[in-house]
């Protein structure tokens, strides 16, 4: 059967047809998609608008009407709403007890958002077997759930609620309701605060709910850093409390929006032989796992997802790439932006659509964050690593393809990739994996002795690009100072 899937999500709406991965945002140019509440924006909110991207019933029927023989689809809680007319109405009430368990009639194929999750990691990691926790802040039934070995579901959702209570501080010490991944950046420049880990316990008691929490307004901001760390210790804690008794085999997969939390995902590591972190792992990779899920158990197809899954794009320039020369400049202290073939699935880059300098350089995050990525001057930056040699400068046990994890950095030589509190977010590379990009970090460590660039996303303050012209229209109006687009180089 062929199949077509479709994830309706107010936020990171995207297709897959096997092939293609199409995140919406990297065509309408909003991140996250869809401006639907600007205070997820924070203070962005003055520059969108609405009305310039509608994601309605009218437009989900578009998809509807693609539909192969299978159309998959999940959908997160208030993404529905878009398009409740369409669907068969005892889809609300599906209920799933096991990881493959779905509903299939007239050719609509429907699992649970945390079903998607799972699939998506447990399928990619090429484990036989495997616990599976799909974690976030909201799905359509759960927020949180726990797949044994047997593939039995287990409800984490009233223990655990932690992408929630992320997504409320997020909002309340104002990065906006989408802005975790800015308020993890701060945890390495706090300390341990009984105060709030007292308030912690204190909602995880209370209602869990989408209303707003007025009674958060009473929460004494004196200090983020020491929330955000304090916030942090808590989600270790409760993690330790109600995931590792459930352990049931050596494997983990891990899914879901607060599998963007590289810090958990380390400490998983400790408790699990195998800890496996597939690069969507947010909403965003939806519909990858949906289609997953329906070509296995309708086609009997073990259906494995490429990290590139973008389209491909045709460009020619005057001046012929030149590997050496590039890595050069970089060591030289030129900043790079990096273009090459089709683009990731999820929110990191790569090695395909990402700006590249030299992690040598103690004043490379002011630079990048001041003059190119134009955001927080506390946000770190990753290392991108020969995967040969990660073990040299970073206590971790496991390689980390999709920068995954963060873990402590052993060497005083790369400052520029080193947070505040002596750690990085790291991203192993094997030639197998993206040999242009592997090549690139090789002829940098021919020159420099350090078998690492610095890595981030190749955008500023919208979406990673997504085509030649989106990376060209960036380059002129940062402070880049050269751009790689497949096999040629652009120069200011």
């Amino acid at each position: 059967m062929k199949i077509f899937s479709v994830a309706l999500n107010l936020h990171d709406h995207n297709t897959y047809d096997g092939v293609w991965h199409n995140q919406r945002e990297r065509e309408t140019r909003f991140k996250h998609n869809l401006p639907y509440h600007a205070e997820a924006y924070a203070h962005q909110s003055d520059i969108l608008n609405p009305t310039d991207y509608r994601l309605n019933g009218e437009f989900v029927k578009e998809y509807f009407k693609k539909k192969e023989d299978v159309l998959a689809f999940t959908y997160t809680y208030g993404g529905v709403r878009m398009c409740k007319n369409i669907l068969p109405q005892d889809v609300f009430d599906y209920e799933p007890k096991k990881l493959f368990d779905y509903y299939f009639k007239d050719g609509i194929y429907y699992i649970d958002h945390h079903q998607s999750h799972a699939t998506y990691a447990f399928l990619n990691s090429g484990f036989k077997q495997s616990d599976i926790l799909a974690i976030d802040g909201i799905g359509s039934k759960y927020r949180c759930v726990f797949f044994d070995k047997d593939q039995n579901l287990i409800d984490l959702s009233d223990k655990l609620p932690i992408g929630w209570l992320w997504n409320h501080m997020s909002n309340l010490t104002g990065f906006g309701t989408l802005g975790a991944s800015k308020l993890m950046g701060k945890v390495g420049y706090g300390k341990y605060s009984e105060y709030y880990y007292n308030v912690f316990e204190t909602i995880f008691d209370g209602p869990i709910t989408e209303k707003k929490q007025k009674h958060f307004a009473h929460i004494n901001l004196d200090n983020i850093n020491d929330l955000a760390f304090t916030l942090q210790k808590f989600t270790i804690d409760k993690i330790k409390k109600h995931v590792y008794p459930l352990k049931s085999c050596d494997n983990l997969c891990i899914a879901g929006g607060v599998a963007y939390n590289g810090y958990m995902n380390e400490e998983f590591t400790k408790h699990y032989e195998n800890v496996f972190v597939p690069p969507a792992v947010g909403d965003e990779g939806q519909a990858i796992g949906t289609y997953q899920h329906a070509d296995y158990t309708l086609n009997n197809n073990i259906h494995i997802s490429k990290t590139f899954a973008g389209k491909n794009y045709e460009y020619i320039g005057n001046e012929k790439v030149n590997y050496k020369k590039v890595a050069q400049a970089i060591a030289d202290g030129k900043i790079v932006g990096w273009f090459q073939g089709k683009s990731e699935s999820g929110n990191r880059a790569l090695g395909n659509r990402s700006i590249l300098a030299d992690p040598r350089n103690p004043n490379i995050k002011s630079i990048i964050n001041d003059t190119i990525k134009m955001r927080e001057d506390f946000r770190p930056f990753a290392p991108a690593v020969l995967e040969e040699h990660y073990k040299e400068y970073f206590d971790t046990r496991l390689p980390s393809p999709y920068m995954s994890r963060i873990c402590k950095v052993k060497s005083d030589k790369v400052p520029g990739i080193t947070h505040v509190d002596g750690t990085a977010r790291i991203q192993t590379v094997n030639k197998k994996f993206n040999e242009k990009f592997y090549n690139i970090i090789k002829e940098f460590y021919k020159i420099t002795g350090i078998p690492m660039l610095l890595n981030t996303s190749f955008n500023c303050q919208e979406p990673i690009v997504e085509t030649p012209e989106q990376a060209i229209r960036t380059f002129k109006r940062t402070s880049l100072d050269m751009l790689v687009i497949n096999d040629w180089v652009l120069r200011k």
